[in-house]
């Protein structure tokens, strides 16, 4: 029996699945053991040149996956060509398993908590954050979905190194919460947990009053008077910097 075409396979999955754009977003997610059915390039040579520099720990992978298709059918098939001119379809972990993952406990690292952002880049850099300070979990709330084209693009692969989910604020996994809000206390001043929760309001209005509401502490970040606010993806850095500098492990 013959193998199936790659592009049928791309077609009949390309609504239900995760379009990992580029090269670096299938290398990260071919580490972190995502399941790629289907992976394209216009250049399958100078791809697989690209891994063993870069990456060749997945080379060989990549050289059983990777098919070589007509450049008008790879920018037929994603949005916006990646420069490296890579594209794949993953498949998306079910939310059983990542409520499983957040029930979890005890926790070896925080849970990044995103209250109703509104920017898909930002969403995108927090999960990139988060991947390499090792925590549990990117939680959102509010109507942003962490799986949309653009926050996996600005994640380059790496939702499948932690897990991300939409929750209500209800849903929450179990730990003390930790809230970044510019009246709280200097979070120079406090050790967070292993398991703690860590939310940071959205990019225009801040916490909700449901997530203040929850939070077991309010932190801020030190900030120059007369300064507003930092980026939102700055802020979860400097909140899981100040979590490893102060005892925390990135596993």
């Amino acid at each position: 029996m013959s193998a199936p075409d790659p592009l049928d396979v791309w077609h009949r999955l390309a609504d239900t699945s995760v379009l990992l754009d580029g090269f670096h977003a299938l290398k990260h997610a071919l580490r972190f053991g995502a399941e790629v059915p289907v992976a394209v390039t216009v250049d399958r040579a100078a791809a697989l040149a690209l891994a063993e520099e870069l990456a060749p720990d997945v080379r060989d992978t990549l050289d059983a996956l990777l098919t070589q298709v007509p450049e008008p059918v790879y920018r037929s098939l994603v949005p916006r060509p990646h420069p490296t001119a890579v594209a794949a379809l993953a498949v998306r972990p079910s939310r059983a398993a990542n409520l499983e993952r957040l029930a979890h406990t005890p926790r070896t690292a925080p849970v990044v908590v995103l209250d109703n952002p509104r920017n898909l880049g930002n969403a995108g850099a927090v999960i990139r954050l988060a991947a390499g300070f090792g925590a549990t979990a990117v939680v959102t709330t509010g109507t942003l979905d962490p799986w949309h084209p653009t926050v996996v693009r600005g994640g380059a692969g790496l939702h499948f190194a932690t897990a991300v989910e939409r929750l209500t604020v209800q849903e929450l996994p179990p730990g003390p919460v930790f809230a970044l809000d510019p009246e709280g206390e200097d979070i120079r001043g406090t050790k967070l947990p292993d398991d703690a929760i860590l939310a940071f309001g959205s990019e225009r209005s801040g916490l909700s009053a449901e997530l203040r509401a929850r939070a077991d502490h309010l932190v801020a970040l030190p900030m120059r008077p007369q300064v507003s606010s930092y980026n939102l993806a700055t802020s979860v850095a400097m909140t899981l910097y100040h979590w490893s500098a102060t005892g925390g492990a990135i596993g």
